[in-house]
């Protein structure tokens, strides 16, 4: 009776596990040892937890080659890492269908500009015989809001037709792609040295940046953290995540929730370049504001280690369990499954490509590493960070992170908090003809036509977008060639680096009010 019970227990203890392994990314067999089938498992576990979905003619098939060229290389990596070669592991992150070139061509985006005037100050130099503390996480000081996620920031036609940008194989991206990381870099710090001064954490809006911050910032095109403290200084403080919240898209800047002025900052400077001991003097004090070089495909994958047990490897694991007590399984899944991902070592230069913030510092096994805080939701790192090497031999730290910090600077209270902002009045319809228009942003595509004149009218959802020859799709505005046959839209004709799918018409409405002499029922747009 008692084999039999202990027995039972055991295989209680298999099925929990096996259970409990299903929703986790990474497995304990080598590439070699995986079937075609247990790797197109995986990739559809994969797509259901990350909520992908593919529109485009095999593009379904065209990304599980994708993934499983990126699961080889991350097996390759952690087998090297569990032979002692690498102090960091990688996981089938958000990433996992991205090629390299695609992955950098769409969430990287700091705009480093040498010409810019730096507001350097010997505030945070530090003396080489300078102590400073052995380690310091603003996070358990109440300093850092939730992770967030930038998303593929784009115009607004990317969000509503999906995450992904599309290349043609044996093309190269173009890599001014769509990134407002600088905009998140910057809120973590202002929200840090809010938290410090204050003793409110206050999440505040990125978005209020991308729309408004557009004197020397791009939106969604890319930026510089420095310009956008100059924009929160001039503008008189920043609206909150709350009243102003992220959407991801370059759309027309709020100017009522603009001039809600609830967190403000004095000033800003630069930490002394290519000092990594300055760089600690400063996170000691404050969240600070890091360019890095983050295009490295170690750095795309980056990801906590977690374990998984396949069907084909699990008559291995039953033979190993029924000898340990079920507490033990337990106790030791949850370890393996919650293990970090480790101090990233990879190789990268300095060529700044992504802002982040660093938060914090500290040392693990006589290695010492930054905590930065990324932006690009919790399936990505440690929960959303990378611990990156410190006090590396180059002056300008890991990945360049030495090269251009900076960060705000704040003295008093705020102003008294001005509540939620009434919306902005709503923008008049876009106006098709003497009886037909569609919504505000949206451009007017004709559907049914007899000569010049239109008798049918569709919306397109962007703003002065493509009417497509189907009389049935459109394309943004920077993706104007039509394609419709694969339902997609390029850049151009010929050697066109990315694409992104078209979209649906809707039906226009009937708007008397708007009506113009000056349409006539001649057609806005073919």
């Amino acid at each position: 009776m008692g084999t039999s019970s202990a027995t039972s227990l055991a295989a209680a203890a298999l099925l929990l596990l096996v259970s409990l392994a299903a929703a986790v990314d990474m497995s304990i067999v080598s590439y070699g040892e995986r079937s075609e089938e247990e790797t197109r498992r995986m990739y559809a576990e994969w797509m259901a937890t990350h909520g992908r979905t593919y529109n485009a003619l095999g593009e379904e098939e065209r990304r599980y080659e994708v993934f499983k060229d990126n699961l080889r290389y991350i097996d390759e990596h952690n087998a090297a890492a569990d032979a002692g070669l690498h102090s960091f592991r990688l996981g089938l992150n958000r990433f996992a269908d991205l090629t390299n070139e695609e992955y950098r061509a769409t969430y990287l985006g700091v705009k480093n500009k040498p010409q810019r005037e730096k507001k350097l100050s010997s505030r945070y130099q530090a003396a080489d015989n300078e102590e400073l503390p052995e380690s310091v996480d603003w996070r358990t000081k109440g300093a850092v809001v939730e992770i967030k996620d930038q998303g593929s920031c784009g115009s607004e036609h990317e969000h509503k037709v999906g995450d992904l940008y599309l290349l043609t194989e044996g093309q190269r991206p173009d890599y001014a792609g769509l990134r407002s990381c600088w905009a998140f870099s910057t809120i973590a710090a202002v929200e840090g040295i809010n938290q410090i001064v204050t003793g409110d954490l206050i999440s505040l809006s990125e978005q209020e940046l991308v729309d408004c911050d557009t004197s020397y910032n791009e939106g969604c095109n890319g930026g510089l953290m420095d310009y956008a403290f100059e924009f929160i200084i001039n503008n008189g403080g920043i609206d909150t995540e709350e009243d102003y919240p992220y959407k991801g898209t370059d759309n027309r800047c709020d100017v009522n929730r603009k001039n809600a002025k609830v967190v403000t900052i004095d000033s800003y400077e630069d930490v002394p370049v290519n000092s990594e001991k300055s760089l600690q003097k400063a996170v000691a004090n404050q969240p600070v504001s890091v360019a890095i070089e983050a295009g490295g495909r170690a750095f795309q994958l980056y990801n906590s280690a977690s374990i998984k047990i396949s069907s084909s490897t699990s008559n291995k694991v039953e033979q190993k369990i029924l000898n340990v007590p079920f507490l033990m399984i337990v106790i030791n899944w949850h370890f393996q499954s919650n293990a970090l991902a480790g101090i990233f070592t990879g190789t990268c230069g300095t060529a700044l490509d992504h802002g982040v913030t660093a938060v914090g510092y500290g040392t693990e096994n006589g290695k010492d590493y930054w905590i930065v805080k990324n932006s690009w939701g919790t399936s990505w790192g440690e929960a959303g960070y990378v611990r990156m090497e410190r006090n590396i031999k180059a002056s300008s730290g890991k990945c360049g992170i030495a090269v251009e910090p900076s960060y705000p600077l704040k003295k008093g209270a705020n102003p008294p908090n001005p509540g939620p902002t009434p919306p902005s009045p709503t923008p008049p319809p876009t106006v098709c003809d003497n009886y037909y228009s569609c919504p505000d942003s949206t451009t007017c595509c004709c559907i049914y036509e007899y000569g010049k004149y239109c008798f049918a009218w569709g919306c397109c959802p962007l703003e002065g977008a493509t009417c497509c020859d189907d009389h049935y799709s459109c394309c943004p505005h920077d993706y104007p060639i039509c394609n419709v046959r694969q339902g997609t839209c390029l850049m151009q004709k010929k050697d066109s680096p990315l694409s992104v799918k078209a979209l649906k018409r809707t039906l226009a409405k009937p708007h008397w009010a708007f009506a113009s002499n000056e349409a006539d029922g001649v057609k806005s747009s073919a």
